[in-house]
């Protein structure tokens, strides 16, 4: 019967086994020195080689010739652990074995003494598994065994076992497989086998393992039966689902030609070949975190798993962007990815996403706009009269590569008379006469007051007397009113509060300071201030209008507003 190359090749001694040094030679001085311990814990990733040093220490305390560090291999208790069907060394699967009654028949098969060899040892794997009521069964016997039992208890999560198991065995944390090691590994594995593997080929296999022996070798195995005596990479790509560096590549491309539509064609692309969009956000994530690497530690890095001559492409790539960019990026595509795992549409999602990407890129530091606001000439809009609306001018955009912006669209040839000559035919006023928009300007100005001019409050009232609203203009003459911006707040007692909610308050603002304001209407128990009380913000000092003026005619504050728009609402003197 066929035998896969992850046991066939299974290390029989300390020394075939890779990347564990810390735990082969506490191990070994251990057993040379004769301080054999009755519990031991072995913790870490799958396929590192816990059960196989378990098994290991098994021969070397067993061996005829032992105690020893370098078991004969040929003796009978040697060959019989090595094919698991010596009586003296008891392997236990926790996953299916974790129950109290399993635990209970542990403890008393410790009391028997071995049938031929030194030593009785009970490796469980998947200890993790085993329930805290097991747990406490087996812990008397774990603090105090006879002096021929050795308890081995194999885990990939520690932190599942409980204190009192941990604080009686020694912990040995074994470490995920170096990269370049896993690949010679496989590289004397296809020698022996007589298999032609590029390093190209064994670098994809060894990733695909994320530093676990036994996932690699069964992907070789898997790879061995696809493609004959001779792997190549482009092969091994196909068979595991993996992804080529120059696939990945085009996202970068995208990226630096600040192109939306490569995106596009990339996921089309993808959903073609029938890929898996989920895999592929897992791959670029990856590929991102290792040109964030490369970028920082170099292309001559061990931290990046891949091939030499992978890495030299991916430092050459890694120039064209910054780590803040690639940072971006990283956190970007793991967004991706975390959407991916819930969505029902992961086409769309893939898409928006990489949209978002390119996006980012056009992203500047806040450290570098500012640098772009140097001091120079304030030049004023071009005024505008007020009856004809125009767009208003727009700063230049910081980033050279922006695209131009768009024609302005042709202007529409009005047919008919306008709403505004509608608005007045209804009440009955007399047309406007037609004038220049020189002579216009100031009669629009005199017809439509400014909302600061008077009071609000007295304005609404003589309002709502004219139009024989008593019930408004009560409401408020009992309130207090100010305008603030496009904000129209109101103070009001709470009987009132209904009235300012009434359509045709909204209805009177709008109309007595021709435009609409935004209500924010604050109610209570206090009465307010009576018409006479004078509710505007208290005027300003000498000092701090000088204040406001200066630092409002600063060539650079100017230039600020012109690039980022908003408001200076208040001016403060730090100095004071």
């Amino acid at each position: 019967m066929y035998q896969v190359i992850a046991r066939k090749y299974r290390p029989q001694s300390f020394a075939d086994v890779i990347c564990q040094e810390h735990v082969k030679s506490t191990l070994e001085n251990a057993i040379a020195q004769h301080r054999i311990a009755h519990g031991y814990i072995f913790s870490g990733q799958r396929g590192t080689g816990k059960t196989t040093i378990a098994r290991i220490l098994a021969r070397c305390l067993n061996c005829v010739q032992g105690p020893t560090s370098t078991p004969c291999g040929v003796c009978a208790s040697c060959k019989e652990i090595t094919e698991g069907g010596t009586v003296d060394v008891i392997e236990i699967d926790a996953a299916s074995n974790r129950g109290i009654n399993e635990m209970r028949e542990l403890r008393e098969n410790v009391r028997y003494q071995p049938a031929r060899d030194r030593y009785k040892i009970f490796i469980i794997d998947e200890a993790h598994q085993i329930t805290n009521e097991a747990f406490n069964a087996l812990l008397k016997t774990i603090e105090e065994p006879p002096e021929w039992a050795v308890f081995v208890l194999c885990t990939t999560e520690s932190h599942k076992i409980p204190a009192t198991i941990a604080s009686r065995c020694q912990h040995f944390s074994f470490r995920s497989v170096d990269f370049q090691e896993l690949v010679d590994r496989m590289s004397w594995i296809c020698q022996q086998e007589g298999i032609e593997a590029d390093a190209e080929a064994l670098a994809v296999l060894a990733a695909a393992g994320e530093g676990s022996v036994r996932d690699s070798l069964s992907a070789l195995d898997q790879a061995i039966a696809c493609c004959g005596a001779k792997l190549n990479a482009a092969e091994v790509r196909a068979l595991l689902g993996a992804f080529s560096l120059e696939s990945l590549e085009k996202v970068t491309e995208a990226l630096a030609a600040a192109d939306s539509r490569m995106m596009l064609e990339v996921v089309d692309e993808l959903e073609r070949n029938g890929h898996n969009l989920q895999h592929f956000s897992r791959e670029l994530s990856r590929y991102f975190r290792n040109l964030l690497v490369t970028r920082i530690a170099g292309a001559d890095t061990r931290l990046v798993a891949a091939s030499a001559a992978q890495r030299e492409k991916l430092g050459s790539i890694a120039g064209q962007f910054s780590e803040e960019d690639l940072s971006r990026y990283l956190q970007l595509s793991l967004d991706i990815f975390r959407d991916l795992q819930f969505s029902l549409q992961p086409r769309f999602h893939l898409e928006i996403g990489l949209v978002r990407l390119v996006q980012a890129g056009r992203l500047l530091p806040i450290e570098q706009a500012l640098a772009g606001l140097t001091p120079g000439p304030v030049i004023a809009p071009p005024a505008r009269p007020p009856s004809i609306p125009q767009a208003t001018p727009q700063a230049p955009s910081p980033r050279a590569a922006a695209p131009p912006p768009p024609p302005p669209p042709p202007a529409l040839k009005r047919v008919g008379p306008s709403p505004f000559e509608l608005d007045r035919v209804k009440k009955g006023l007399p047309p406007l006469e037609p004038q220049s928009s020189a002579a216009a300007a100031p009669a629009l100005q005199a017809e439509i007051p400014p909302l600061t001019s008077g009071d609000p409050r007295q304005r609404l009232h003589t309002y709502f007397h004219e139009k024989n609203n008593a019930h408004l203009a009560d409401a408020v003459e009992n309130a207090s009113i100010t305008v603030v911006g496009g904000e129209l707040n109101v103070s009001a007692p709470k009987s009132y509060g209904l009235y300012f909610r009434d359509k045709a308050f909204d209805d009177a603002v709008r109309e007595v300071f021709g435009r609409p304001l935004r209500l924010k209407l604050t109610t209570g128990d206090a009465p307010a201030a009576g018409p006479s009380a004078s509710l505007a913000a208290p005027p300003k000092s000498d000092a701090e209008d000088e204040v406001t003026g200066r630092a409002l005619a600063n060539p650079e504050v100017q230039r600020f507003r012109e690039v980022f728009g908003g408001e200076v609402r208040k001016v403060r003197n730090l100095k004071e």
